[in-house]
């Protein structure tokens, strides 16, 4: 099943528990805009090269639509629209006033320049310049972006509608970045299951984790959970996967990683087959790569008690219902990742108000708003007696579908 089928099998299993109106339901689950651009640039050697470039928005009755855009080879208007959807429910469960939105390119950054990506990127902005905007729609970095995309996208907007940081979030400090941005997903993550081991009586320290990808999310769940006290066996990244049972120094494999690009040949850890790291023996799974990793194949032999879901959408419907057979928590995507996109929101506050905040106060905010967002998942859990993932799927839909109708907007 792929990620927009999933996402909407989700969607209609919420909108059941709640007991949506057929239209109410058919009206939140079609995108209010899809785009699709055609961006010609010349490459370095005075060639031509044409890429196609997404935008879906898929919701705004709580606020501007919000979400990342990627630069991937695997780009496609299915997955767009499914993460687009995703950050509609995900920014009503952080409980933040914005909709969903999702964007992209189908490129392979490591193939371009440094000065073919920013040409790429000003085209794309300057073909949708005029249907984002501070209280329309604001993009952020994801896969295969970084702060400086944004800041072309920053300065190409600018062109249009005079100096605007605040529309987009994810920039460089330098030009009103928020300070903990880019900890954010990953600390985000940290306080979900610090929230959810706490539930059960337990706490980050002394737990075993394994997790799946070394990037942005990966590397800094880690470091904050080595921090802790916890303990990180394994970990994984697109070069190799590693594991040490008696815990892996994270700062020392961080600095590997700076050096080599990789996780690969790090001295302190043997290797592993990189297709195993799902079913390592741990307490808690930390999948912070692609989606649809965990799936009826390998769900089985997983051996986690736990699964954090820092990756969007990593589990597949089937793997789901093998998981809960097994006694297994997962805690979802549309909760468990949801740090990044509430500093961006504190962010877009920061330039909004031209005030920025210490970089305490934003963690602090950031702790404040992911162990409320717990308390209202498990509420919905106990209203409507399901799961977790069920519980932040009707908190999401419920909030959205209550704003739809207060603004009447429905069918």
């Amino acid at each position: 099943m792929n990620a927009l089928a999933a996402t909407n099998r989700n969607f209609k299993l919420a909108a059941r528990l709640l007991g949506l109106d057929s239209k109410l339901e058919q009206s939140l689950l079609i995108p209010f805009r899809e785009i699709k651009v055609e961006c010609t640039i010349p490459k370095d050697d005075g060639t031509l090269a044409s890429f196609v470039g997404f935008r879906v928005q898929h919701d705004n009755a709580r606020g501007p639509m919000k979400g990342g855009i990627r630069y991937h080879p695997e780009v496609d208007p299915d997955e767009v629209n499914a993460l687009a959807q995703l950050m509609t429910w995900k920014t009503a469960v952080a409980n933040i006033p914005y909709g969903g939105a999702k964007g992209g390119i189908g490129c392979s950054p490591s193939d371009l320049s440094i000065s073919e990506l920013e040409r790429l990127t000003r085209v794309f902005t300057q073909k949708i310049h005029d249907l984002i905007g501070i209280h329309t729609d604001v993009p952020a970095p994801d896969m295969g972006t970084n702060p400086q995309t944004m800041a072309w996208i920053l300065d190409e907007y600018s062109k249009f509608h005079g100096y605007s940081p605040a529309v987009v979030t994810g920039k460089p400090i330098d030009l009103g970045g928020s300070l903990g941005r880019d900890a954010a997903t990953g600390r985000g993550a940290l306080f979900a299951a610090e929230a959810l081991l706490n539930e059960h009586g337990k706490g980050i320290a002394g737990q075993r984790f394994v997790i799946q990808g070394f990037g942005n999310v990966g590397s800094w769940a880690a470091r904050l959970i080595h921090k802790q006290g916890g303990k990180v066996v394994a970990v994984s990244d697109i070069t190799g996967a590693i594991k040490n049972e008696k815990g892996i120094d994270i700062e020392s494999l961080f600095k590997h990683v700076k050096e080599t690009r990789g996780v690969k040949g790090f001295h302190d850890a043997h290797v592993i087959d990189a297709n195993s790291i799902l079913v390592e023996d741990c307490d808690v799974l930390i999948p912070a790569a692609l989606g649809g990793v965990i799936n009826k194949d390998n769900a089985n032999e997983i051996k986690a008690k736990y699964i954090v879901e820092a990756a969007n959408h990593p589990t597949d419907p089937e793997a789901d219902e093998i998981l809960s057979k097994k006694g297994v928590t997962i805690l979802p995507d549309i909760y468990a990742n949801s740090g990044g996109v509430t500093v961006s929101y504190f962010e877009w506050v920061q330039n909004i108000q031209g005030f920025m905040w210490d970089e305490k106060k934003v963690n602090d905010e950031l702790k404040t708003y992911m162990t409320r967002g717990f308390k209202d998942v498990k509420e919905m859990c106990k209203t409507h007696n399901c799961d977790l993932r069920m519980g932040a799927f009707t908190l999401g839909v419920n909030r959205v579908a209550r704003a739809t109708v207060l603004r009447g907007w429905e069918a």
